[in-house]
């Protein structure tokens, strides 16, 4: 089968099937999904949304929908599905339901056939004249799937050939209608932080916009539905109201995965909804692009829950889509690594309940044991539990993310289970992402295409924007979980280069967020003119947020001055930089309007960004990192909160030492503290040495950071001193012998009374 099939469907409505001999009935229009999932991302690879039970080990609640029938009678009944775990030969079909119709399930227990979807014969069936109940029912928790379901008097198989079915479904579906005709100045595929940045950004600077994502919520990766916490940081560089945008419609997780309500989905939705110059469209899927030329005109989505299709025709288009799709259809220039590309992360999470928790076996799962992977601390598996790696992205992600999901279930049994069942026995899962968060895939060619030689070496573009702070994070399978499986592995460590400033953040030219052969067709996201080294730094949320935000703001000049994106940078540079040094708030209603700034605008963030920890001011006796002198190789890290000011650095170079010089405000004893966060990963036999200016006095500790410090703030106390006043304190952390890396965030004198 094709796994590029396309098909736009058209809602299924009871009139189409009064008098019918051929019934098909389309899972994602039931009108009752219970608790299986709409899931939509494979449709460009099997050709169709599908339903899916994903209820982690406990069967979900059936879907259920009603048909009316003109008159009763005998029908064979298929249904579209597949053995999930069949491609690798697993046993134990894990995807098994039943379809139940008027109560009574069908003889034929559904999804226990197939590597590849195709239709499963299920046997015949009564309909009765007037109304009939359908019913998807789960019988394992573990992952069924149905695409469709179809009735016949026939005696014949359903096609299954892309080259039949496409056009088989739509005319059993009665689809005849033309599309719904909606315009726009500026029309944005895809929902994640860079589509979000671009149709506000867009919308305030008076462009009429279309935000199409094919999912029910915004933020992509940042969404419930991923849980990977947005890094990149926001608000500084040469343009620092670049980032403000991001700042209003970030969450503040604190973990990746976090919880379903620190992903804050109804805030997102509220931000975008509130734009009046916004037509936000969920559960829309894009399909088809339309051109005139080397030009974009339109673009259909349809609504993946009712089949209706969309024309989205536009002057400027952004692709948003994370895997370059709508560049791809309009034949924009494009490249993907052939080797060495980073995976597809799904992850998830366990608690342990007040009571014994059973756990089904999972012979069908991946075969592991506790060592077979890394211990999910803190009660979950975070983004190292990657795949897929030199799989193919496009044509293959439901391979992958199935692939994640036997790896996460296999380990959940090993402790359940197996050797780490004793310690586990109240153990339970309480979530798992099946929505996969990949990392690369396509990414389209603009007029600039960034290196990492360009990033180390500090290349100043003219059109350089977006600062990207991230370091060249790149992923790579790791070894030690990969004995089992070394075609296939699913645990991942990441490198980061080094080169990347942190603070400040390497401005991104502009001119890699446009197509360099499509015309009207602007990037932002993962996908945008970079190469795969440089994408490591490019690609974390917020700095994809960013480029929305350039973007949108290009685009209004472009409706302006009736331009193209690469117009902006030959002769309209100025225009761009102008709006991109405008708060993030400021608006207008059609871009031939005066701009106004509103009250509540935020401040203008420094050239290393707004202060975003606890205000050392309010602290007496406080000093904070950024007046701490460093020497050897430190990172910067804002991940473990409480923090002070921009946040702290961290290091596990024999080399690195941080000194703090303190001052005591009077004569008296002092208690010398250091404040850090704790983490597995710190250092546990830190050395901290404390010296007096004159030499007069001299304390040493070793501090273990793994463990919570002793006062509120992340303090703890090295020693007491008795001091002079204005009498200068040398305190001196060194990364040498620390076992792991030492973590500095602020030094203080705290009064002994």
């Amino acid at each position: 089968m094709n796994k590029f099939l396309i098909i736009s469907l058209l809602a299924l409505t009871p009139a189409l099937l009064l008098k019918a001999d051929r019934i098909l009935i389309e899972t994602e229009s039931f009108s009752d999904h219970g608790g299986w999932k709409l899931d939509t991302q494979f449709i460009r690879e099997m050709g169709s949304p599908y339903l899916l039970a994903h209820g982690l080990g406990t069967p979900v609640q059936d879907a259920t929908t009603t048909i009316e029938m003109k008159e009763g009678g005998s029908y064979q009944l298929f249904a579209r599905t597949k053995d999930w775990v069949a491609r690798w030969g697993a046993k134990g079909q894990p995807g098994r339901f039943q379809i139940i119709i008027n109560g009574i399930p069908a003889k034929t227990t559904f999804g226990t056939k197939g590597a590849e979807w195709d239709w499963q014969g299920g046997g015949k069936i009564s309909l009765k004249k007037g109304k009939n109940t359908l019913a998807l029912r789960d019988l394992t928790g573990f992952n069924g799937r149905c695409d469709a379901i179809y009735l016949t008097t026939f005696k014949e198989v359903p096609p299954n050939d892309s080259k039949i079915l496409a056009n088989w479904r739509r005319e059993l579906l009665g689809i005849t209608e033309k599309p719904l005709e909606k315009k726009y100045d500026l029309v944005v595929i895809g929902g994640g932080y860079s589509g979000m940045g671009a149709a506000i950004s867009g919308a305030r600077m008076g462009c009429k916009v279309a935000l199409i994502q094919d999912r029910p919520v915004l933020g992509g990766n940042g969404s419930s539905e991923v849980r990977v916490w947005a890094k990149g940081k926001i608000r500084r560089g040469k343009y620092p109201r670049i980032g403000e945008i991001i700042e209003e419609i970030c969450d503040h997780a604190k973990k990746s995965p976090g919880t379903y309500e620190e992903f804050e989905d109804a805030k997102k939705e509220r931000i975008v909804r509130a734009e009046k110059n916004i037509d936000l469209q969920l559960y829309h899927h894009a399909f088809k692009v339309e051109k005139k030329g080397n030009k974009i005109s339109a673009v259909q989505a349809f609504d993946v829950r009712t089949g209706q299709v969309t024309r989205f025709s536009g002057t400027l288009f952004v692709e948003a889509t994370g895997h370059g799709t709508i560049g791809f259809l309009a034949g924009a220039d494009h490249e993907m690594t052939p080797k060495g590309r980073m995976g597809m992360s799904n992850m998830w999470a366990w608690a342990n309940d007040q009571k014994e928790v059973s756990y089904p076996q999972t012979p069908w799962a991946l075969d592991l044991n506790m060592a077979d992977f890394p211990y999910p601390r803190n009660f979950h598996g975070p983004w190292y539990w990657e795949s897929g790696y030199d799989k193919d992205p496009l044509g293959d992600a439901e391979g992958i993310r199935d692939w994640n999901l036997r790896a996460v279930f296999g380990a959940f049994n090993a402790m359940k289970n197996r050797d780490g069942a004793d310690k586990h026995k109240n153990a339970k899962l309480t979530w798992v992402a099946y929505v996969g968060g990949p990392r690369e895939s396509r990414r389209l060619l603009g007029d600039v295409l960034l290196t990492e030689e360009d990033i180390v070496s500090k290349r100043d573009f003219p059109d350089g924007t977006v600062p990207s702070t991230w370091s060249i994070d790149l992923h790579y399978p790791k070894k030690q979980y990969a004995q089992k499986f070394p075609d296939n592995p699913f645990i991942s460590y990441a490198v980061h280069g080094k080169g990347v400033d942190r603070s400040y953040g390497y401005p991104v030219p502009y001119r890699c967020f446009y197509s360099r052969n499509i015309e009207n067709l602007f990037m932002a996201g993962r996908c945008v003119s970079v190469t795969h080294e440089a994408l490591g730094t490019v690609r974390v949320m917020k700095t994809c947020g960013m480029m929305g935000e350039v973007v949108g703001r290009a685009a209004s000049i472009c409706i302006k001055r009736d331009c193209l994106p690469r117009d902006v940078y030959k002769s309209y540079l100025d225009d761009l930089i102008e709006l991109i040094n405008l708060p993030g708030k400021a608006s207008r209603p059609t871009v031939h309007d005066k701009i106004t700034i509103p009250s509540d605008a935020m401040a203008l963030a420094g050239p290393n960004g707004a202060p975003n920890g606890l205000n050392p001011n309010k602290f007496p006796g406080v000093v904070d990192d950024t007046k701490a002198l460093f020497k050897g190789k430190w990172m910067n890290g804002d991940g473990l909160k409480p923090y002070f000011q921009f946040g702290y650095r961290y290091s596990n170079d024999p080399g690195s030492t941080a000194t703090f010089t303190l001052e005591a405000p009077e004569a008296g004893q002092f208690d010398t503290r250091i404040a850090y966060q704790p983490h597995p990963n710190r250092g546990k036999s830190v050395p901290v040495e404390v010296t007096t200016g004159d030499k007069t006095s001299k304390m040493n500790s070793i501090v273990d950071m793994t463990q919570k410090p002793s006062f509120e703030n992340g303090f703890h106390s090295v020693g007491k001193i008795t001091l002079r006043k204005g009498q200068k304190v040398l305190v001196h952390l060194s990364a040498k012998g620390s076992k792991g890396n030492v973590h500095v965030d602020a030094a203080r004198l705290v009064p002994v009374d």
